[in-house]
């Protein structure tokens, strides 16, 4: 399978920004610290680091109230607005919170930009949990990407249904080559689109190979971009019985997930001690069972326990609550 690694540090940026993302870009801007806001609207830094990356999960009023007027107080009206005729590469600029830009994340976006600019074909292939979705969904934010995430009960006429959901087609009827038609010419007119398809590997098995098919055309006849995603077998799989989908694939990424340096960088600003973290580190990093997602789910948990206990240290023993909590 001849590809070419598609890595970048090209950042994007989503339309309509939040409380919390505003305030990421201006500490960011200003190189400013969370512990110093957290003393400005008197909150403790963990209250106001998990706000700020999206993981607070107690009431956000009160908080949210005092952020929304420090934020008033130091930034003023001053935000960026985007113009409506901006291009696709203008109107990409940064990802914040609560999006967390790991390796594999910047990967997986770098194959996207590459196979929507270049009309490329591209496959991202990675274990369960390591945020292949979450990233993918968003990149789907921005204009032109139309994001379907398959599962294993899928007929071919529901995936040319998803399809032209996604582009805003209205349903349509007669044969499936006739709708596959629609599809294309709407992709021929409307330039610039990127088609992902997430879980692919659900689509595709040794007995039938059809609906992948169905996507080689669209892509085959259409000016449009696709990035195919789905876990390690997939590639295996697209090896053993897509030849012709094998050989047009532009750009590829295989998802490693976290590594420890990354998880003390996703995990700054919170009060842990040094067991504890030794411990998240092993639930993200972890090649047997760790992932982002568990990390995250722990997280999660983690603030309910320390906002019922009115707690600000995460410990071992709060770690160990917050997986009982998994556990029911």
């Amino acid at each position: 399978m001849e590809v070419a690694a598609a890595r970048t540090n090209m950042i994007y940026t989503l339309q309509g920004k939040s409380l919390a993302e505003k305030i990421n870009d201006h500490l960011a801007a200003n190189k400013s610290s969370i512990a110093n806001l957290a003393k400005e609207v008197s909150y403790s830094r963990t209250a106001v680091s998990r706000y700020l990356s999206g993981k607070y999960d107690s009431n956000v009023k009160g908080l949210e109230d005092k952020l929304d007027e420090w934020y008033t107080q130091h930034a003023g009206t001053e935000e960026a607005a985007g113009s409506p005729e901006q291009t696709i590469r203008q109107e990409r600029k940064t990802l914040r919170s609560p999006f967390f830009e790991s390796r594999d994340a910047l990967a997986i976006l770098g194959v996207c930009q590459s196979c929507q600019e270049s009309i490329g074909l591209g496959i991202v292939v990675g274990r369960s949990g390591y945020g292949k979705t979450h990233t993918l969904k968003q990149y789907a934010k921005l204009s032109r990407v139309a994001y379907i995430e398959c599962d294993d009960t899928m007929s071919s006429r529901d995936l040319v249904e998803a399809i032209e959901q996604s582009i805003g087609l209205p349903s349509g009827y007669g044969t499936i080559w006739r709708r596959v038609n629609g599809i294309r010419e709407f992709f021929n007119v409307n330039k610039g689109y990127l088609l992902i398809i997430d879980e692919a590997d659900k689509l595709v098995s040794k007995y039938t190979a059809k609906k992948m098919e169905i996507l080689r055309a669209i892509f085959d006849q259409s000016d449009v971009g696709l990035v195919i995603a789905g876990e390690p077998k997939l590639e295996a799989t697209i090896k053993a019985y897509l030849a012709r989908m094998a050989n047009r694939i532009d750009f590829y990424t295989s998802l490693n997930g976290l590594t420890p340096s990354e998880v003390e960088r996703y995990l700054e600003g919170y009060d842990l001690t040094e067991d504890a973290l030794a411990e998240l580190k092993a639930r993200a990093c972890n090649m047997q069972t760790g992932c982002f997602r568990l990390l995250d789910r722990t997280l999660s948990n983690l603030g309910r326990i320390l906002a019922d206990d009115s707690a600000e240290h995460i410990t071992i023993k709060s770690i160990e609550q917050a997986s009982s909590m998994m556990m029911i």
